[in-house]
């Protein structure tokens, strides 16, 4: 598909420029890069905003089932007596 943009500012098109050159590709492709990063951004930040929230989960239920084993542990000691009395 094609993209055309209007008056754009010289110096904005001389930046681009830079930039294409500085990777050692056209601006075209430059351009086309840029867009399409855009293009999936909030995409992909949504991802790492989900997976952020996932991992926090998975914490908290780690550290919940941290302290039931210490309660279950703690309960087993009294059940068989602490061999270290």
């Amino acid at each position: 598909m094609e993209i055309k943009i209007r008056n754009v500012d010289p110096i904005a098109v001389k930046k681009i420029d830079e930039l294409a050159k500085e990777r050692k590709v056209s601006r075209q492709e430059f351009l086309k890069s840029q867009l399409e990063t855009l293009a999936f951004f909030r995409k992909q930040t949504d991802r790492e905003n989900e997976l952020e929230n996932l991992i926090e989960k998975n914490i908290k239920m780690m550290e919940k089932c941290a302290v039931s084993m210490e309660n279950m542990n703690h309960i087993l000691l009294e059940m068989i007596g602490d061999p270290e009395e």
